[in-house]
């Protein structure tokens, strides 16, 4: 595909998509158009594509095929309404690479919907580059809202607020949440929820159409100790307890529970609830993410994951 413009191996992309859909899966064209959103006469002009760009031998030969495979096989295992694998890149397959493009174009796809929507996101690395991937864009109709703060109580914050980058790229109305990752106790969190600016943003999440959010890591490397909101001592004792994963600040053990006490005490987060009857989209990839992701699919955290072929190779190894 060397050579091809952006646009070129992007209708690629769709044809090869297209052609295993329709070569490899058995669906219909009807059924085709469907699962991407076109109409029937593209669907069959990308199928027919994928046959005149010799994508389809005896296998389609393209890199998308084997993501569409492990695709499918995560949806199968871990219940998944919306799984999208990216390739991995050969020389550093920890990398996440592709994944703030893939994860954007599953933005963009509900910042375009006419009718009204509820976003709600988390914050983080991962979502704060997909974001920085969206187009500008005119969304009146939408309301983005995030379910966590990222101050700390000196009063400094996080470089990775998704919020506020948002602002910036979509003309929308914005809910950041004026609160601090963690309140000093339970008390504390209760007064905080019960400011009415507070109250009614928290009211909001629970209106969303759809959540996007991170996936953090609890180790020597867990993005809530590098970036300050919790101490070593903190750090060790949610190990001690089982923690392998945090999703919107919230401490989750392997089998997605959440941590009886500790920093859960206090966290000062949206409610972390399973994600039955509702859309929540988990970005994230790479070996050190591998346990907090099992975990998350494992609790039913997430209803949707969007990842690299190595963590998904690993995730089904488990």
């Amino acid at each position: 595909m060397a050579g091809k413009s952006d646009s070129e191996a992007l209708r690629l992309d769709e044809a090869a998509r297209a052609g295993w859909l329709y070569y490899v899966a058995g669906n219909t064209q009807d059924e085709i158009a469907r699962k991407l959103g076109v109409s029937r006469q593209s669907a069959q002009r990308l199928v027919s594509l994928a046959v005149s760009e010799r994508l389809i031998k005896v296998r389609l030969d393209h890199p998308i095929a084997r993501c569409m495979e492990l695709a499918e096989r995560m949806k199968a295992r871990f219940g998944l309404d919306l799984c999208e694998i990216v390739p991995s890149d050969p020389a550093n397959p920890s990398a996440t690479t592709g994944l703030a493009q893939t994860a954007a174009a599953e933005m963009e796809r509900h910042l375009k919907c006419a009718e009204p929507k509820v976003i709600a996101f988390g914050t983080g690395r991962a979502l704060r580059a997909s974001v920085d991937q969206l187009p500008s864009m005119d969304c009146p109709q939408h309301k983005i809202v995030s379910l966590l703060g990222n101050m700390n109580f000196d009063g400094s914050a996080s470089a990775y607020n998704v919020i506020i980058r948002m602002a910036d790229r979509v003309n929308a109305k914005h809910y950041p949440m004026p609160l601090p990752v963690f309140a000093r106790s339970t008390e504390e969190r209760t007064l905080l929820h019960n400011l009415e600016p507070v109250h009614n943003i928290l009211d909001l999440t629970k209106q969303a159409d759809v959540t996007f959010v991170g996936i953090g890591n609890m180790d020597e490397t867990a993005p809530l100790y590098v970036d300050g909101f919790i101490n070593h001592q903190e750090l060790e004792d949610l190990c001690a307890a089982g923690a392998v994963g945090e999703i919107t600040s919230w401490v989750y053990d392997r089998d997605g529970q959440l941590i009886n006490g500790l920093t859960n005490d206090r966290v000062a987060s949206a409610p972390l609830l399973p994600a039955i009857g509702r859309a929540v989209i988990g970005i994230a990839a790479g070996e050190m993410k591998v346990k907090a992701i099992h975990g998350a699919l494992t609790g039913r955290l997430l209803s949707g994951l969007i990842t690299n072929e190595m963590t998904a190779e690993r995730l089904l190894a488990v």
